[in-house]
């Protein structure tokens, strides 16, 4: 089967594809998945750039969407033709008893989805939304659960509650629609016009261009008529922390998320505090809610917006195409 290596120490230039055995029949409790699509996020460009310091050989991606091939014994909840999705932390089934490292995590700690085929655990799939293609369903292990968990499962938002998301990334994306899905209003921030166009289109109220409002905090709170806005989807992490605070309403939530701009830097606690707001970090989800994300996407009549598509030999061009942070939406691998 076809898959991608990535050669220590990493970098784009070190992603390598090889030809690997198939694995054989599933052992019991396994299920055997050939997989057909994975999408990009930036912890996987954090792993093929060197970040992580990954294993020697490891096959990337942490997401992965695929169809059921073959079960192993005892296997009841999956049956061969099912259409399936990756778990992000797949040992974390549910509960409140968290995961804290990436050791568990496929295409970091462990072997992940940048290869043709694939026996796991039983517990390491869920059934992917009925009716999504291949490419759709491998943009919901880490973006589409991440947004989902920020606004259901942490911040409980409600219709007619605000929500700020920042850029036009995968998750940020994701949660636009999720919020709008949801009876929230939508403020959002960008870089560009043509990007401003394309978040209106997808039913943002408000869009703000940061580069031409760096204070775009006290923008956000003239949009909400001085209030603030219940949640902030973070993704940017140090340098745009600060104004996420200012945006945000006396109670509100803020769900950090990224470290698009770094991994430390000042936090103006004084406001933070003043405000009462809470400040939760979290790195994607459980599988269990993957499951609730599932059942509730079969209810809405939006897809994930696929921004381009590469096949798996073209994966070096996709984390280029990443890095150059041109694109809206996810970007995809097909194979």
């Amino acid at each position: 089967m076809k898959s991608i290596q990535l050669q220590h120490p990493g970098g784009l230039d070190r992603l390598h594809l090889v030809d690997l055995p198939a694995p054989g029949a599933p052992l019991a409790g396994e299920i055997q998945v050939r997989i057909h699509a994975s999408s990009l996020n930036y912890h996987d460009l954090g792993v093929v750039a060197g970040n992580a310091r990954a294993a020697d050989g490891r096959i990337p991606m942490a997401d992965g969407a695929g169809v059921v091939t073959a079960v192993g014994a005892g296997v009841t909840e999956f049956t061969v033709g099912d259409a399936v999705v990756s778990c992000f932390f797949p040992h974390w089934q549910s509960g409140r008893n968290v995961p804290s490292t990436f050791a568990t995590v496929p295409g970091d700690g462990l072997d992940g989805f940048a290869r043709e085929q694939v026996n796991m655990p039983v517990n390491a799939f869920t059934h992917a939304p009925q009716g999504y293609s291949h490419e759709e369903a491998g943009t919901l292990t880490t973006a589409g659960l991440t947004a989902w968990r920020a606004l259901v499962v942490d911040a409980r938002v409600q219709p007619g509650d605000t929500v700020l998301v920042l850029g036009t990334g995968g998750v940020s994306i994701f949660a636009l629609q999720m919020a709008k899905a949801m009876g929230a209003r939508v403020v959002a921030t960008t870089s560009s016009e043509a990007k401003k166009q394309r978040l209106l289109q997808l039913g943002a109220d408000t869009v703000i261009n940061y580069l031409e409002q760096p204070e775009w905090g006290d923008v956000v709170l003239a949009a909400t008529g001085g209030r603030g806005v219940d949640l902030v989807v973070e993704v940017g992490g140090p340098a745009t922390l600060p104004q996420s605070i200012r945006a945000c309403a006396p109670g509100g939530h803020i769900a950090l998320i990224g470290v698009l701009t770094g991994f430390a830097g000042a936090v103006p606690t004084a406001e933070l505090m003043r405000k009462q707001q809470t400040l939760k970090g979290l790195i994607v989800g459980n599988r269990e809610q993957q499951q609730d994300m599932v059942r509730a996407l079969e209810q809405w009549s939006w897809r994930p917006v696929i921004d381009s598509s590469y096949p798996l030999e073209q994966m070096a061009e996709a984390f280029a195409h990443q890095k150059a942070g041109r694109h809206f939406g996810k970007i995809c691998l097909r194979f």
